[in-house]
């Protein structure tokens, strides 16, 4: 693949990423999502999707939702079902999904989209989303009073991970990234897509009239607008469109947001990295995969072609930045519209980690 196929100019800081298929690990079969937070208590604490979490399967201890805390280093933790899922120690009290969980303060912030179905229904995901939270860790979760709705061009949230406890971030604002609806029945990756941008004082998270989002951006500056309806895209990909969710974590090792999303179809491995100087950019491709055709920027062609969401918890980033460890999930290799007493445990529909190299 060429450079002028790229959605962004290629990087002149990351040549590339090398991955360690010796490390990969996996657990949680059967379930899938799993974006993580490091809490103040030196854990680790995600959402998970339709299955059991860590020690269930597809059908053991399933739930729609479910959150698990994951304690340990990159080459040796142990996961836990804090609420819902197989042997949880709190059970769930309401059905979702969730693709961003994020620790501030010592509090777990979590945006939760609807689920109407017994397998996730793109239409039900898009059509809202709520952000909740927990001040003992996931054990019970609270709503906020108010929510986001597809008119507004917004779904599928995800939150920036800035460290523990959001402890490494630069100034005073969390901030939110939103996939931009799109009319199917079906997940997808519509070209052109779109991600904007919001922000909100970290002690505000829970006000509604605290938000602003992206509205411009002049020589390389952020501007913000309160008007949901004056926000830009802080993302774009006009190739091969942009997937339905993303993740974006700071590394401090090489002073960049790295952001993850997929193109062209959904749970194909159709990997997109980009790297950033700021939360809205300037963006420069590291990785840009197609596996449709074998058109492929970057090494990462040997990701399976049924993985999708990747994202890195800041833990297990070094201290330079050149090593991580990066989590996904996928689709079984049956389908994911395979009835449940037909869906193998062989699958990326689990929680998986592989520990990663950047070549600078």
């Amino acid at each position: 693949m060429s450079q002028h196929e790229l959605p962004y100019p290629q990087s002149d800081t990351i040549k590339d990423i090398e991955f360690d298929w010796q490390t990969h690990q996996r657990e949680g079969e059967g379930s899938d999502n799993w974006q993580c937070t490091w809490a103040d208590d030196d854990h680790l604490y995600c959402a998970f999707g339709d299955g059991g979490g860590f020690g269930g399967s597809n059908s053991l201890g399933r739930v729609s939702l479910g959150y698990s805390r994951i304690e340990g280093n990159h080459d040796d933790y142990t996961g836990t079902n804090v609420w819902g899922g197989h042997e949880a120690e709190n059970r769930a009290q309401f059905a979702g999904k969730s693709w961003g969980t994020l620790c501030v303060d010592g509090v777990l912030y979590s945006w939760v989209s609807p689920d109407y179905s017994a397998w996730g229904w793109y239409p039900g995901h898009a059509s809202e989303c709520r952000l909740f939270y927990s001040n003992n860790h996931g054990a019970k979760w609270s709503p906020a009073k108010w929510l986001f709705f597809k008119e507004d061009n917004l779904m599928i949230p995800t939150m920036l991970q800035h460290g523990k406890d959001y402890a490494d971030a630069p100034d005073s604002y969390v901030y939110h990234y939103f996939m931009k609806p799109f009319e199917s029945k079906t997940f997808g990756c519509p070209n052109p897509g779109r991600i904007y941008l919001a922000r909100v004082p970290k002690d505000s998270l829970l006000d509604r009239q605290a938000y602003q989002f992206l509205s411009n951006i002049q020589n390389g500056n952020a501007q913000w607008n309160s008007d949901v309806q004056a926000k830009i895209p802080v993302f774009e990909d006009h190739v091969l469109g942009v997937g339905w969710n993303c993740s974006v974590s700071y590394n401090p090792g090489i002073k960049r947001y790295i952001l993850m999303t997929e193109h062209l179809h959904t749970s194909r491995g159709n990997f997109g990295m980009f790297e950033g100087e700021t939360p809205w950019g300037p963006w420069k491709t590291v990785q840009y995969l197609n596996h449709e055709n074998g058109d492929h920027f970057g090494a990462a062609k040997n990701l399976e072609m049924t993985c999708f969401y990747w994202s890195i918890p800041t833990k297990w980033i070094s201290k330079n930045g050149r090593e991580f460890t990066m989590v996904f999930t996928g689709i079984n290799s049956k389908g994911n519209d395979a009835p449940v007493e037909d869906k193998s445990s062989d699958g990326n529909d689990s929680w998986n980690t592989v520990r990663c190299k950047l070549v600078m």
